[in-house]
């Protein structure tokens, strides 16, 4: 009955409710994807985009069905999505004329060129980042700069587990959004 009310209360919009569903399916959908993925990283990523989908289309959820069902169903649908996106970046066709190409290169280190461009779009990333509130700018900076655990992490701001994966879910829907809008 308490999932009910929960569900109820995250499609008006409340960030508790949002908190409890994550909390209590986290460890359903993440062991669901992590036995699929058999990749601890993976089964992350795509338990946490399961969540931001669920969290944002929690409008269109039927009451006829488990919610653990439905976020089953999405966290499938992310997963496909994924192998979808890989495999198509493996497979790329290409001429002859550009296979010798490819082979014909002497060199593979960046030029100065290309670590121009790769210093602008780091440039221009961190300014998007400061564009964000000071506690999602620190999340972000400690996981994808410093490359720390979600663990690691909630040890480091003396947060609970759940806040920091949160908090990274909304950072980076924020910075996703930053970005598009600037483009």
């Amino acid at each position: 009955m308490e999932i009910i009310t929960q569900i109820e209360k995250a499609k008006k919009g409340d960030q508790t409710a949002f908190t409890f569903l994550l909390n209590f399916y986290w460890n359903e959908v993440y062991g669901f994807m992590l036995k699929r993925t058999e990749n601890e990283t993976s089964a992350e990523d795509i338990t946490i985009e399961t969540f931001s989908k669920a969290f944002d289309k929690i409008a269109s959820y039927n009451p006829e069905f488990q919610f653990n069902t439905w976020l089953i169903s999405i966290a499938k649908n992310v997963h496909i999505d994924l192998l979808r996106k890989k495999k198509s970046s493996l497979f790329i066709e290409i001429t002859d004329r550009e296979d010798q190409k490819a082979y014909n290169i002497a060199d593979t280190t960046p030029s100065a060129e290309d670590e121009l461009i790769t210093e602008q779009n780091l440039s221009q990333l961190l300014r998007y980042i400061k564009e964000l509130k000071p506690h999602y700018q620190e999340v972000i900076q400690l996981r994808y700069f410093q490359e720390m655990s979600y663990q690691e992490i909630a040890t480091a701001i003396n947060e609970p587990l759940s806040n920091v994966k949160i908090k990274l879910l909304r950072a980076k829907k924020l910075l996703a959004e930053i970005i598009r809008n600037k483009r």
